[in-house]
């Protein structure tokens, strides 16, 4: 009996050490972005000189960097609100109707995920350019797009298959319209997928940057221009910018959700 007691706190103990173990891997990378922010060094070096607030300060000053940033949020939401609507209809279509051709529409649909961003990036630019169109903000929000709509459609498709059509059948027997189900009963239960969509697609666009190098034009967006501090000359300033976005994306996945569930209860 002890010896038993002592295997189950054994394996306890070595999962909790595994799991610590493995978070502690995945965000070691952000705890060093964070270390490195706060250097008083211009040029990255161990140890630090010392320790400073001032690329912070720096950062939110930076007209520049408000400029980047804002031309990176507008088309993350632009992006967001025609990949929920859009992902909402393609996955009802597919995930709750049965119909002739479903499995082809699906295929065609999902087909852009399975493109490297590179290659759809480049195609995308030199198709602009035959038809005459200048990259700019909304060339790269298109292409987002483009590839964020299939994520969006699978997201939102995966509480639709668990949907029950029995509920329609109910709504419909009490003389509800088509509109008045999709309304009343459809939207409100896949109110949370629908909402993990939509988050999903704005983060996606937010720090997309394969896509953004090729088609943002003049309009930089925010991962192209850390990318390029970074590589073209370290500053302190990048690090602590990636430190405030990473924080920002954290509370942009979060705080929705945990309101969802507030309202939810």
């Amino acid at each position: 009996m002890i010896n038993k007691e002592i295997k189950m706190a054994l394996k306890k103990t070595l999962m909790g050490l595994f799991i610590v173990s493995v978070i502690i891997f995945m965000h070691a990378p952000i705890i060093a972005l964070m270390v490195s922010s706060f250097s008083t060094d211009i040029h990255f070096s161990l140890p630090f000189a010392g320790l400073t607030t001032e690329w912070y300060v720096a950062v939110f000053h930076s007209g520049q960097i408000r400029s980047v940033v804002w031309n990176t949020f507008s088309t993350a939401l632009v992006v967001m609100v025609p990949a929920t609507i859009i992902g909402l209809m393609a996955a009802l279509a597919f995930a709750k109707y049965k119909w002739r051709s479903r499995g082809v529409y699906q295929k065609i649909l999902l087909l852009p995920i399975f493109f490297s961003q590179m290659v759809l990036g480049l195609a995308l630019l030199l198709m602009s350019n035959q038809i005459g169109i200048i990259p700019s903000w909304i060339t790269a929000a298109i292409s987002h797009l483009v590839w964020i709509l299939p994520v969006v459609t699978i997201v939102i498709a995966i509480q639709v298959y668990g949907y029950d059509k029995t509920l329609d059948e109910a709504a419909y027997d009490l003389a509800a319209t088509p509109i008045q189900v999709f309304r009343e009963v459809t939207l409100p239960i896949l109110m949370f997928g629908i909402f993990s969509g939509a988050v999903f697609a704005f983060l996606l666009s937010w720090s997309n940057y394969d896509l953004s190098l090729f088609l943002q034009g003049v309009d930089q967006m925010l991962p192209v221009y850390i990318i390029g501090k970074m590589s073209g000359g370290y500053s302190p300033m990048a690090p602590a910018l990636s430190v405030v976005i990473y924080l920002l994306s954290g509370v942009i996945l979060f705080l929705p959700m945990w309101l969802m569930q507030r309202i939810a209860k």
